[in-house]
C-alpha cells in the first residue's frame, strides 16, 4: 500500500512495509534514550546494521550522555542499504499530559533538520511513539504529517522526498486519513 502527496516539490509517501529495507539517505529510528537498540523498529535496525551501529551509539553516548526526548543524533548504517540513521527519541505517552505533542514535534523536526544539515534529500521515518511507547496512532499520526508539513513549508527545495513507512495497515490508514485532513491546511 502507497499513498502519495506532493507538496513545494517534496514528495512525501506513506506506505506499509520494512524500514529496514528502505534505499534513501537516511532512515530514522525511534530510539531510546541509551540509543542502545530495544524492541519494535529500534531493535530491527540495530539488528539489521549490526554491530557497527551500536558502537557509534555507545560513543555517542560515552560523549553526551543519555539522548534526551525529541533530540537526533546521526550514524552511519552499518549494513543497511540506506546511508546513514537518525536516532530520535520519541516520548512515551502518558495521557498527552506531559507534553507528549511537543516532544513528537521535536522528533520530526530535529531529524528533518540534521538531515537537512548533513545535505541529504530523501528520508524514512516510522511511526515515532506508536509502539511500545504507546501513542495513540490516530494522534501521532496528525502530528508527524503536521510537522514534516510545516518544516517543508517552511524550508522549500531542502528534501526530494520523505517516506513514513508503517509496520501495518492499520497504521497506514490511519496516516492516510491524517494526510487527508491536513492537505487543505497545505496546499
Amino acid at each position: 500500500m502507497i499513498k502519495s502527496y506532493e507538496y513545494k516539490s517534496c514528495l512525501l509517501e506513506l506506505l506499509t512495509g520494512d524500514i529496514t529495507e528502505e534505499i534513501t539517505d537516511v532512515v530514522v529510528n525511534a530510539a531510546n534514550s541509551r540509543l542502545a537498540g530495544g524492541s519494535g523498529v529500534d531493535g530491527a535496525i540495530h539488528e539489521a546494521g549490526g554491530p557497527e551501529i551500536n558502537e557509534e551509539c555507545a560513543k555517542i553516548i560515552t560523549l553526551q550522555g543519555e539522548c534526551p526526548t525529541g533530540e537526533s543524533v546521526i550514524t552511519s548504517s552499518g549494513k543497511m542499504k540506506c546511508k546513514y540513521i537518525i536516532h530520535t527519541v520519541g516520548p512515551i505517552w502518558s495521557g498527552g499530559k506531559n507534553s507528549e505533542e511537543f516532544f513528537l514535534r521535536k522528533c520530526f523536526f530535529n531529524s528533518l533538520k540534521l538531515a537537512a544539515n548533513n545535505g541529504l534529500k530523501t528520508i524514512s521515518f516510522p511511526a515515532i511513539s506508536t509502539g511500545a511507547y504507546g501513542y495513540p496512532v490516530p494522534q501521532a499520526a496528525f502530528v508527524s504529517i503536521d510537522e514534516i508539513l510545516r518544516f517543508i513549508k517552511k524550508k522549500p527545495g531542502l528534501f526530494r522526498k520523505i517516506r513514513i513507512v508503517l509496520f501495518s495497515e492499520n497504521k497506514f490508514e490511519e496516516f492516510s486519513k491524517a494526510l487527508e485532513r491536513l492537505k487543505s491546511k497545505y496546499h
